[in-house]
């Protein structure tokens, strides 16, 4: 996972990190703009529609499932029941559809059926076994009480509060127009009583202020139950998404590994070429490059005395002084540990190379399960992992093993770049 410049400072600010930026504030409270916001009308919208589609989901879903259900003793009950699950299905995509649109909720599909055979009794089995058809059921058979409470909640508080704010143009209306004396809170057989003098029409004002500045954060509650809702049982299951995900580290990992391949063949092709281009001394530079090689990908000072004394050594030979801390009680797992030392010797070739710094730091440490590094320099910056340098390279390898890279590097420098790797216990 890597991160631009922007969501770089969010992250190191939960982190940890302090930086010298300060936002630009609202001049207006967010309480006092959540009544005119776009995000509470659509929140409203929503609140109204669920009411007719929640009706229309439940009655299809009960009717559907019982007609199946009713049928089982025949052949028939399957496939109407598969086409109860299937029209779930539908009202889901629409589902989904409406938060994405109304509550800015983007939620993907639910993994897609795979029947295993051509054929429509193997789709029928395919539905029916589909964990996320059931799903879909139970959210057309939830969604109907839960559409009720809200549409009437957010109803009530919407309108009341409106209608008492602007009671003082209504009440130039009711006598007027209406032929009553304004809003009639009693009323009989003897007496009547209307909201109708100065006192009574502010005092309904001002709670009709505070009904609407109300009524957007109890939208809001609502629709966050809307939210957990379509998140929960009309999108990929976690287990879905963790594959989905493994497979894509899975794939990064085969390029990432195909690559190192291809230039270690090159530079063994290159420096056997040159043994045989250029004689002894050409030797001894092939030699020199295959020590390197293997020195970045995993040294023996690394395997034998750990991060501390094999992140000293490549600070020694970078081209600027390094200063190095390592505060860790223990050893972690030689693959994390591996990689942690190719992440600082990237970033190291990167300050000899790139940065025109004249002194830079290396800082090592663990905090709860995860290993925390942070190189550095007071260089001349602009250094931007979406620029396909190689840190993006670097930033991809780290994501194949859950870790994230965060580069903070303006113009004109300091250059501070945080890797974060898994804790594994060697």
């Amino acid at each position: 996972m890597t991160m631009d410049h922007g969501q770089g400072y969010a992250y190191m600010e939960r982190s940890g990190f302090r930086g010298d930026g300060v936002g630009r504030r609202r001049r207006l409270p967010a309480g006092l703009r959540a009544p005119v916001e776009a995000r509470a009308w659509k929140e409203f919208g929503y609140t109204l529609l669920s009411l007719p589609i929640g009706i229309t989901a439940f009655v299809f879903a009960v009717t559907m499932l019982s007609l199946g259900a009713g049928l089982l003793i025949t052949f028939i009950g399957i496939p109407v029941l598969a086409a109860a699950l299937a029209g779930c299905r539908g009202f889901g995509a629409l589902e989904r559809t409406r938060a994405r649109a109304l509550l800015d909720l983007d939620i993907a599909a639910p993994e897609p059926l795979r029947p295993r055979a051509r054929g429509a009794f193997s789709v029928i089995g395919a539905v029916l076994k589909s964990g996320a058809s059931w799903r879909h059921v139970l959210y057309s058979l939830l969604l109907m009480p839960w559409s009720v409470f809200s549409f009437v909640v957010a109803v009530a508080f919407w309108s009341y509060g409106w209608v008492m704010l602007t009671y003082p143009l209504w009440f130039w209306f009711f006598p007027l127009y209406g032929g009553q004396g304004g809003i009639q809170l009693y009323g009989d057989d003897n007496h009547r009583i209307y909201l109708d003098n100065p006192f009574e029409i502010g005092v309904t004002a001002a709670t009709g202020l505070l009904v609407t500045l109300a009524a957007p954060w109890i939208l809001r509650a609502l629709t966050t139950v809307d939210r957990v809702l379509v998140a929960g049982l009309l999108g990929p299951s976690r287990l879905a998404s963790r594959v989905v995900e493994l497979e894509s580290d899975r794939g990064v990992v085969v390029d990432t590994a195909a690559a190192d391949l291809r230039r270690i063949e090159r530079d063994l092709h290159d420096g056997a070429q040159a043994l045989v281009d250029e004689a002894h001394g050409e030797v001894k530079i092939a030699l020199q490059e295959l020590r390197d090689l293997a020195r970045g990908i995993h040294p023996a000072v690394l395997t034998d005395r750990g991060l501390d004394a094999a992140l000293s050594s490549l600070a020694a030979r970078c081209t600027v002084p390094v200063q190095v801390e390592v505060d860790l009680a223990a050893r972690p797992a030689a693959a994390i540990e591996g990689i942690a030392y190719f992440t600082v010797s990237e970033l190291l070739q990167n300050i000899s190379k790139h940065s025109r710094a004249t002194q830079g730091s290396v800082d090592v440490w663990r905090s709860d399960d995860r290993l925390m590094l942070q190189v550095i320099d007071n260089g001349a910056g602009g250094a931007d992992v979406s620029a396909g340098s190689g840190l993006a390279g670097l930033a991809e390898r780290l994501d194949a093993v859950d870790g994230i890279l965060v580069v903070d590097s303006p113009q004109g420098g300091p250059t501070a770049i945080t890797a974060e790797l898994p804790w594994r216990q060697s």
